[in-house]
């Protein structure tokens, strides 16, 4: 079952951040920088349905990769590693709601983006691994060896 949840995990945080990019290339009014990388690798097609990626496929993709960094910590238990997988999307979410009115809004939301891209990128190249403390480990047969009681 552990198996299973890091799996998930690590699938809905690489699809999370991915799909975010992606949905915020179709808006061309509303992400001007990632709109002309967007445009550029042939994705130009997207801006007729840019309202169905703001409004539905974004926040969609940032609650996925919220979701899967959540239950990452419950395998892991990095909170390190789990602060900076769910400040990404979180920060993405709040740029889309609360922040939208804001000028200042579109670049928290490219930040947040590039935090997502980060995180899933470490945890391609350094996959998370569950750490035990002194107090959830068993003392390994040379431990007891050293320290009889």
């Amino acid at each position: 079952m552990n198996h299973f949840v890091t799996l998930l995990t690590r699938i809905g945080d690489k699809s999370g951040a991915l799909g975010a990019v992606v949905s915020t290339m179709g808006c061309a009014m509303c992400f001007p920088a990632l709109a002309s990388i967007g445009a550029a690798l042939g994705l130009g097609f997207l801006t007729r349905w840019e309202g169905l990626f703001v409004n539905t496929l974004l926040p969609a993709f940032a609650w996925i990769a919220l979701a899967a960094n959540a239950l990452g910590w419950l395998s892991h238990h990095q909170w390190q590693r789990s602060l900076a997988g769910i400040t990404g999307p979180v920060i993405v979410l709040l740029s889309l709601y609360p922040w939208f009115p804001y000028g200042w809004s579109t670049w928290t939301l490219y930040g947040g983006l590039v935090l997502m891209l980060v995180v899933a990128a470490w945890d391609l190249i350094s996959p998370a691994h569950k750490r035990c403390t002194p107090e959830s480990c068993a003392a390994s047969p040379t431990d007891a060896d050293a320290n009889p009681t």
